[in-house]
């Protein structure tokens, strides 16, 4: 779907590139643009059952009609010339595709519509420009910072983030997504091999340098074009046919990007999530007091893991697919493993997956969306006995464990905050030194069952 909007009032300024405050009053339009808009509010008053028109107050509340539904996503793409720029809220807009001379504020405020982030579907906007906007933006972003900004606003170039360069505001080198890729697969070819501390943290550290090199590097189309090549039968002329046709690359392009190494991410995440819980439960365990380990110096990057993160509709649907190729659960216990591990969302259902395979007949589902209906239905059973279980394990308080596990299903964690926790733990005096002990250990099960179930349904 797709929907024009008006000129502005003053429509000289097409030439230079200005945007004023937008106005609801066409009146000062030629006859040609008020033309157009009139078969443009006809076409949209046929599509949606309105009845607007040009004239100032029908005018404004075709506009409001319009935003709000470019906002709902009704409408896909909204051909402008100075409005819903400036004062247009719709933070799910990906695209804006520039044809203008924009500058200064008016290009700030236009750029800005479309570089709002939108939960993890949504990390950064795209701006593609049909006029040369380069210095145009620099001046810009001048005019809100010093000569140095643009250094600090402005992405470098594919090319410098894959090889390397010098930070001009730091004077530090920053090595490319080659190099690192490089280390990686020199330092760490077997990531089931990491086992001293020390190794750990190296890799930990050169992981995250990757995560944050790989996440700049999805802005751009040629990353793409690189990750997308792995997965073509190079001796397959249609294919790579298809390939080079939608995206834009030569056969000499091919060959280019055919000498770059690109990392094989599922084995690494799997390792660095594990490193992760291990630094956790070193610190966090029982044993605290006497650990040795100091994680103080490692970051993990948490969130750039979440915005590539693998669903659980996705692990289902492999599984379903991977079962009529391979007919051998072992094999495909084995690989759903890594898979899911690689999650930082889904891992604590790796045992649940699992049992899940080996119980159940496979061959007699039928699509992808039974076998997520199967894996629903038998989460839900195993919930009930399992939370069961828990309860009179711990000697919890029943109705109260219930509600708070409950609780806790619902938001997606468990909550050590207000009298909750305190009502479900067995009868104890709070001076007892062997409360506080308790108090966490019924916690931290009580975690990882949340962590298990969240997102399945069911009752307990």
């Amino acid at each position: 779907m797709r929907q024009s909007s008006p000129f502005t009032a003053k429509e000289e300024q097409n030439a230079i590139g200005e945007i004023l405050d937008e106005t609801f009053e066409p009146s000062a339009m030629d006859s040609s643009a008020k033309e157009f808009l009139s078969l443009a509010i006809k076409d949209y008053n046929a599509m949606f059952k309105t009845k607007y028109g040009v004239e100032s107050k029908e005018f404004q509340n075709y506009y409001c009609d319009l935003a709000k539904r470019v906002k709902n996503k009704e409408i896909d793409l909204l051909i402008v010339v100075g409005m819903f720029l400036t004062g247009f809220d719709a933070p799910t807009l990906n695209t804006l595709f520039v044809d203008k001379n924009l500058r200064y504020n008016g290009l700030m405020q236009a750029f800005s519509r479309t570089n709002r982030i939108y939960d993890s579907t949504k990390t950064f906007g795209n701006i593609v420009t049909f006029r040369d906007l380069e210095q145009a933006t620099i001046d810009a972003i001048k005019c809100f910072g010093d000569d140095n900004t643009k250094n600090v606003v402005l992405e470098k170039s594919y090319r410098e983030y894959m090889e390397g360069f010098t930070d001009v505001a730091t004077g530090e080198a920053r090595r490319g997504y080659v190099d690192i890729v490089k280390e990686l697969q020199e330092r760490f070819p077997n990531v089931e091999d990491i086992a001293t501390e020390k190794d750990k943290k190296e890799f930990a550290k050169l992981f995250g340098e990757y995560l944050r090199i790989d996440n700049i590097l999805r802005n751009y189309d040629e990353f793409s074009g690189l990750k997308a090549l792995q997965t073509v039968d190079i001796n397959d002329p249609e294919a790579l046919g298809d390939f080079k046709s939608n995206h834009y690359v030569s056969d000499e392009d091919i060959v280019a990007m055919k000498e770059i190494k690109v990392l094989e991410i599922q084995d690494y995440r799997s390792s660095y999530n594990d490193i992760r819980d291990w630094l956790r439960r070193e610190k966090n365990g029982k044993e605290k007091d006497n650990s040795s380990i100091d994680g103080d110096d490692v970051v993990f990057e948490v969130d750039l893991l979440k915005s590539q993160e693998i669903n659980l509709d996705y692990i289902l649907e492999l599984i379903f697919e991977n079962n009529k190729k391979v007919k051998d659960k072992v094999l495909l216990v084995e690989e759903v493993r890594r898979l899911i591990r690689s999650s930082v969302g889904n891992r604590a259902k790796e045992s649940l997956v699992v049992d899940f395979i080996n119980q159940t007949d496979l061959d007699n589902i039928q699509d992808k969306a039974s076998i997520i209906d199967a894996f629903f239905s038998f989460a839900q059973t195993e919930q009930r006995p399992e939370a069961e279980e828990l309860i009179n394990t711990e000697k919890l308080n029943e109705e109260a464990a219930k509600r708070y596990i409950l609780t806790s299903l619902k938001r997606e964690y468990a909550s050590e905050n207000g009298t909750e926790l305190n009502e479900i733990l067995p009868k104890m005096s709070p001076l007892n030194p062997l409360y506080l002990t308790k108090k966490q250990s019924v916690f931290q099960k009580i975690s990882a069952f949340v962590d298990k179930f969240k997102g399945v349904g069911g009752k307990i």
